[in-house]
């Protein structure tokens, strides 16, 4: 919605021992281009919370550690009640390029989309010169092509850490009863998909570096047959061989909760 014809643009990031690389993220923002920073700090081990204060963020601290999707949906919940139109989330963790903000955030503002990735695959040998690991480029080819045939989309990626919402969006999808786990993140687009929202995308360039965060091969295999679980629950509920609330708006699930 609009506020006095201008739109509130909220960033928000998802932090978790993030101080080397919080205040590069956060300084490559733009001038003008968001009204305000969120940091929600999952019981980090650095001093995170402290840089975050110091560059006059809004910081909010978990006592525990909630998980990846826990920490997001803090931030989501936060964004709507800080009154935000459009809400940007971005890794602190410098391996996307906050720069681009503008450029995914316009979509979103001009209503040609209600979602907008930044997607890191533009060419196979600029992901993996930006160092990308190679098991996790061919892992997010094939999860990518296998969301592309199942959900009818055509993205070159679903798994980026780069993403822009309108208010619409979390106001529709159901993200609270979303996994805590890294998961999270693709529930959220499969059920965007469920729910007729349009997904955009825009190219960003990738940066791995050691500082840079990101789950292990485990968490990976986990992350990847998650993935593909949640694909087939979508297609057994558009096929109405079964039912899931997680693909029905958030005041349909209310209703079908108290019911």
């Amino acid at each position: 919605m609009k506020q006095n014809g201008t739109y509130k643009v909220v960033v928000v990031m998802p932090a978790y021992n993030a101080a080397a690389t919080l205040e590069k993220t956060y300084r490559d923002i733009p001038d003008g281009a968001v009204d305000e920073v969120i940091l929600v700090d999952d019981a980090s081990m650095d001093n995170t919370v402290e840089i975050a204060r110091r560059l006059d963020i809004c910081v909010i601290e978990h006592a525990d550690n909630t998980g990846y999707g826990g920490n997001q949906k803090t931030c989501y919940r936060l964004a709507l009640e800080h009154g935000a139109d459009i809400v940007v989330m971005i890794h602190p963790d410098y391996q996307y390029d906050s720069s681009l903000i503008p450029y995914l955030v316009e979509p979103v503002k001009n209503g040609l989309y209600d979602i907008m990735l930044g997607s890191r695959i533009r060419t196979r040998k600029e992901v993996l010169d930006g160092g990308m690991p190679l098991y996790k480029y061919l892992s997010n080819r094939m999860l990518t092509f296998i969301e592309n045939i199942a959900l009818g989309q055509n993205l070159s990626e679903f798994h980026t850490g780069f993403r822009v919402f309108s208010r619409k969006v979390l106001e529709t999808i159901p993200f609270e009863s979303n996994s805590d786990n890294f998961v999270f993140d693709s529930q959220m687009l499969i059920q965007a998909v469920a729910l007729n929202l349009r997904i955009g995308e825009f190219p960003v360039s990738v940066r791995y570096f050691k500082e840079a965060s990101s789950i292990n091969f485990k968490r990976s295999v986990i992350y990847g047959f998650s993935t593909l679980y949640n694909v087939a629950k979508y297609l057994l509920h558009k096929t109405n061989m079964m039912q899931f609330t997680c693909f029905l708006p958030k005041n349909q699930t209310a209703q079908s909760d108290a019911g």
